[in-house]
């Protein structure tokens, strides 16, 4: 089982951080000890990207997902639908840096979240590629569509169950070929296996 002050990775200047609390933090890291997880990998020194997270195949993948972001105490950002948002749940989704969107709203989803990292010196946002915990096919594009609007690299994080481990790998520049680019990303997560499944690879 990991030691509490091996869970933590330092935050470089330029991420977007939370203000500090000795309690979440402690709570964060008390939590991947006790479930045995580790974080591994380095974040980048960027204030403002795309952060996506996979193998998505199991609601523990919040828990731990969460767990790890309050024990950095790093301020990621996460859309989510306004129906959630009703009292209590949306004091607490608020807290946990869940942002109200309108999806019926003219301005896309899309649009939304681009013009939110656009608007902030330190802007990371956070979502899940595959869009489901069920197998898929192929991944949304919603993730490449955010980062190439707001002109924004991607920062793939990964969870690897086999040895609880959440790692953070090399940030992707993005290029104007949407499907080369998601096929890249895709082949850098074979080697990582999440609770019930692999990522999907590309068809080569």
């Amino acid at each position: 089982m990991s030691d509490i002050d091996d869970v933590v990775l330092p935050l470089p200047p330029s991420v977007p951080r939370v203000k500090p609390n000795a309690f979440t933090r402690w709570l964060g890291r008390s939590i991947l000890r006790l479930g045995g997880w580790r974080l591994v990998g380095a974040l980048p020194d960027i204030p403002r990207l795309v952060l996506i997270g996979a193998p998505h195949s199991s609601n523990w993948d919040g828990v731990w997902g969460f767990a790890a972001k309050i024990a950095l105490g790093l301020d990621v950002r996460i859309l989510g639908k306004r129906q959630l948002f009703w009292w209590p749940l949306g004091p607490i989704l608020r807290k946990l840096g869940v942002i109200e969107v309108d999806r019926a709203a003219a301005q896309g989803v899309v649009e939304q979240a681009a013009a939110l990292i656009h608007s902030a010196d330190r802007f990371w946002y956070g979502l899940a590629p595959e869009g489901t915990r069920k197998h898929v096919d192929r991944w949304k594009t919603g993730f490449w569509k955010i980062a190439k609007a707001a002109n924004v690299p991607v920062l793939p994080a990964y969870f690897h169950y086999p040895d609880k481990i959440i790692g953070f790998g090399p940030v992707f520049e993005l290029g104007d070929d949407m499907a080369a680019d998601i096929a890249r990303i895709q082949r850098w997560y074979a080697p990582w296996r999440g609770k019930n499944r692999d990522v999907v690879q590309p068809v080569s």
